[in-house]
């Protein structure tokens, strides 16, 4: 446990905050001008090849790996369809606002009907302003829900769709009053945004935020968390605490030193926004035992984790499914014909079938994905309430 906490220290004293899976697109959304776009799209014919451009970041530094993984996965799914035509053509955005929107542009003028990406949200939103007028629609790989709407479709699943998955849940278990523990920080805008999510779906599912927590991002200003966070749980008689943390950075220390501080798990119900099961040693920390928070579905996780390593000899990044969701959806639509990528088609109700479970785009250019919901036992990942696998029961 010492080593793993030592590993996180440096990365923390370092300054380099390493985001989770969730969040690899948050940034300051006031920097850029909001996408808009009309209902309508191009209309399509069914029996004809489908132009459909992939915008992804294949020369950035830091997110090439993670390009070329939704680029497998998205050739992966066009080679699995059997009722849609698609010519995927990719186009590099180099993770740059302004080449996004360039990138978009020229994809249009060499026919396509649809952008799927770009993976950052300035990059998409760049991209959807400059397709506004066009009626071509954007199904970006972020989750920042800053730039959803208009024209552009967010791929990602957001904190807001797993903040309400875990607070539906747990208010049929009757927890209703939380502690929102989240890191304050410039450097880390996901704790901000995790804690605006957990107290709007906390208020949606009937509950309360009793107190909200920050700290700051580091050793020190966790540690000196733990007693507020006893003191916020003691005054207000909370349930649970509700965590933004991620397990590459701020959680094993707060796994380590809420408990230190009196706040003990076995009576408060700890809840984390991000998947603890990232990463085997957290199940070692002592506030992991009894902690509930959301995953995939598993059985579809399997599946897909299964195809991809059979194609390419190595399991997908962890983002890599959203390139295969959104080429499976366009295909989907594509077989309906007519205004296919119409918003009505696009945010039908039944959704779509997706790599790691179902999932529904909607009107507002967010969605619903279908997630589990897991608890640590015995340093085991138990499922508590399984992912739906279809819309209009518990969990959406």
């Amino acid at each position: 446990m010492f080593a793993f906490l030592r590993s996180i220290r440096n990365r923390l004293s370092r300054g380099a905050i390493v985001l989770s899976a969730l969040a690899v697109a948050a940034c300051d959304p006031g920097a850029f001008p909001l996408a808009g776009g009309g209902a309508f799209g191009p209309s399509i014919d069914p029996a004809e090849t489908v132009t459909v451009a992939l915008l992804v970041p294949k020369s950035h530094s830091g997110a090439a790996s993670v390009a070329q993984g939704l680029e497998n996965a998205a050739r992966l799914a066009v080679a699995s369809q059997s009722d849609a035509k698609i010519d995927l053509r990719v186009y590099d955005t180099a993770g740059d606002p302004e080449r996004a929107a360039q990138q978009a542009l020229q994809a249009v003028d060499d026919g396509a009907k649809i952008v799927i990406g770009p993976l950052f949200g300035a990059a998409a939103n760049a991209a959807g302003v400059a397709l506004a007028g066009s009626g071509v629609k954007v199904l970006t790989f972020s989750n920042n829900v800053e730039y959803a709407g208009g024209n552009v479709f967010l791929l990602g699943n957001t904190f807001t769709n797993t903040a309400d998955r875990l607070a539906g849940y747990l208010s049929t278990q009757g927890i209703n009053r939380y502690v929102s523990v989240y890191a304050d920080s410039a450097s880390a805008p996901t704790g901000l945004i995790g804690n605006a999510a957990i107290g709007s779906a906390v208020q949606a599912n009937g509950g309360t935020v009793v107190a909200s927590v920050g700290y700051e991002l580091s050793q020190s200003g966790i540690m000196a968390a733990g007693p507020r966070v006893r003191a916020a749980v003691s005054a207000n008689n909370a349930q649970a605490v509700f965590m933004t943390a991620d397990v590459a950075t701020d959680l094993p220390f707060l796994l380590t030193f809420l408990p230190e501080a009196g706040v003990d798990p076995a009576t408060t119900q700890y809840v984390g926004l991000t998947r603890w099961n990232a990463s085997p040693q957290i199940g070692d920390l002592p506030g992991a035992e009894g902690g509930i928070f959301a995953i995939p579905d598993q059985d579809a996780s399997s599946r897909w984790n299964s195809s991809y390593a059979t194609a390419y000899g190595a399991l997908p990044h962890p983002l890599a499914g959203l390139g295969y969701d959104g080429v499976s959806a366009v295909a989907s639509l594509i077989a309906s014909g007519g205004d296919a990528f119409s918003t009505a088609s696009i945010t039908r109700a039944r959704g779509f079938a997706g790599s790691t479970g179902a999932f529904r785009l909607l009107p507002n250019g967010t969605n619903r994905r279908a997630l589990a919901v897991a608890q640590i036992r015995d340093q085991q990942v138990i499922v508590l309430d399984p992912a739906p696998s279809t819309f209009g029961g518990a969990g959406f």
